[in-house]
């Protein structure tokens, strides 16, 4: 057993919250526009496609800079949420929106290149027999890319628990509030005699991101045959 103060653990169970709160949210516009990318053309896909993959080349305080000015009282959502009481600036709910944009790209690269992958004679073939798009989609094209949508839930997932510069950028590091693992981490690095704690955070960090990657690689292959019937 890791020996942390309770401030740890509550960031250690916030940042769980928050990744999975992010890699929901994300998981079915991801499944939409990686779809959009891969079997649609159409004008301006190119600057789309740019303005997906942004968040990955942008500092992440940019990032975050952008959705305080958004969210903050004066901008243009914040006017509207902050009187309704639901405005996620300096709220766990805007860590899982900073965290949620940050890994939306890696999730939609991940499942357009297995939706690519997947044969469009076979779509083809189930629409000729009187399936409608949305039963092909739903019976051949995502069984198919389902490895590869396993894959980037994953990488989105260890993205968004990993997430620094956007999240404090936008709801700073609040304890028992917005203060999630790296942003303790981070806390512990500016107190002296901070070690042990911090070494016990990192030890979780890394626990955490390998065995994401563990289990994305365990269970793509097994889902992978279990799609192909072996």
């Amino acid at each position: 057993m890791i020996d942390l103060p309770p401030e740890a653990w509550e960031a250690l169970a916030l940042s769980l919250r928050v990744s999975v709160v992010a890699t929901v949210l994300s998981l079915p516009l991801a499944l939409w526009v990686a779809h959009l990318l891969a079997r649609r053309q159409f004008r301006g896909k190119g600057l789309v496609d740019a303005a997906i993959h942004l968040p990955l080349v942008l500092p992440p305080v940019v990032t975050g800079y952008a959705l305080l000015l958004l969210f903050s009282r004066a901008g243009p959502l914040g006017a509207v949420l902050e009187p309704l009481g639901l405005s996620p600036a300096f709220r766990w709910t805007g860590a899982a929106i900073a965290a949620a944009i940050m890994a939306f790209p890696l999730m939609v690269r991940a499942i357009r290149l297995a939706i690519e992958a997947v044969d469009p004679k076979l779509e083809e073939a189930a629409a000729t027999l009187g399936l409608s798009p949305a039963r092909v989609w739903w019976r051949v094209t995502l069984p198919m890319a389902l490895p590869g949508v396993l894959a980037g839930v994953t990488l989105g997932f260890a993205k968004a628990f990993g997430e620094f510069g956007a999240t404090i950028t936008f709801v700073a590091s609040i304890p028992g509030e917005t203060r999630t693992l790296p942003a303790a981490i981070y806390a512990f690095l500016q107190v002296p005699g901070g070690a042990p704690g911090l070494r016990g955070l990192v030890l979780i960090a890394v626990a955490v991101a390998v065995g994401a990657v563990l289990l994305s690689n365990w269970l793509a292959p097994r889902v992978a045959a279990r799609v192909g019937g072996r």
